[in-house]
């Protein structure tokens, strides 16, 4: 197995994205699987590594990244030694950084020995759920979409009533992140970039009209994303795939640092639903 890991390419944000491949170097065009990282996530947490292997050992082209904005460097890209870049990320910047390694693997001569980039599917981890499914909608590029621990709104995790004014006035709101101790800012600029783009980023829009096989895996003790988001997100796409993991929880079994050398079996049961919903 070939991995390739902290490509660095520029977005169009002025934030590096850094890009991860895992591939079997066989001569063999492979369907690729791009996959998309979730709020305060990076594309080296927890047992990601072992799940990318895992797609590419069964014959599948894995790429994953950082987002521009989501508070790590090219020194540092595990965990959020920039909290300035996280303050300033939104839901717009992520679809841009999409766009743009969608664009570089679709326009890489290396990347075409080994991969078959007219056959993209997307792989989108909690918010990142959202996010893929609105560029799959708009970009004929993708082929197959998949929802994991998927959100199905971000408007309701925008601003609430109660905190949207003095969060305007301050200009600033933070989040404690329970695993680093790190108070995570938000600046003002998420809720006017998710008001100035509201109908593009309503996620139940794009799922209505997607044209693509679509997947939803989630687990019925997801704490974190309810599992009734998954169901909103089934009834609204008729042909949409909806698997629930029956115990599996927003991470399906992993944590971060991930230590051991086997995948979670929650994790490992939503892989192989992903394969054989790659490879009906």
């Amino acid at each position: 197995m070939i991995i390739e890991k902290n490509i660095i390419i520029s977005s169009k944000h002025k934030k590096p994205i850094l890009i991860d491949l895992f591939f079997n170097d066989d001569g063999i065009k492979k369907p690729i699987i791009m996959f998309c990282h979730g709020y305060k996530g990076f594309k080296d947490w927890g047992a990601w590594d072992l799940m990318a292997k895992a797609f590419s050992n069964t014959g599948f082209y894995f790429i994953k990244f950082n987002f521009s904005h989501n508070g790590g460097t090219v020194e540092e890209p595990i965990d959020f030694p920039d909290l300035e870049a996280f303050g300033n990320n939104n839901y717009t910047k992520e679809l841009d950084d999409l766009e743009t390694v969608i664009d570089w693997a679709s326009n890489n001569s290396k990347l075409k020995n080994e991969a078959d980039i007219n056959n993209i599917a997307l792989i989108g981890h909690s918010r990142a759920g959202g996010i893929v499914t609105i560029k799959a909608e708009e970009d004929s590029r993708i082929k197959r979409v998949i929802s994991l621990a998927g959100v199905c709104d971000f408007g309701k995790r925008t601003a609430t009533a109660g905190d949207l004014e003095q969060w305007k006035k301050s200009g600033v709101k933070y989040v404690l992140n329970g695993r680093t101790k790190q108070q995570m800012p938000h600046y003002f600029q998420f809720y006017e970039d998710f008001i100035n783009n509201e109908n593009k980023l309503t996620i139940k829009r794009a799922v209505s009209n997607l044209k693509i096989p679509y997947l939803i895996i989630h687990g019925d003790n997801d704490t974190s994303v309810f599992v009734d988001e998954a169901k909103n997100l089934h009834q609204w796409n008729s042909n949409s795939l909806l698997e629930i993991i029956e115990g599996a929880n927003h991470v399906f079994g992993a944590k971060h640092p991930w230590e051991e050398s086997i995948l979670p079996n929650h994790l490992n049961e939503a892989i192989t639903k992903t394969i054989n919903f790659l490879r009906p």
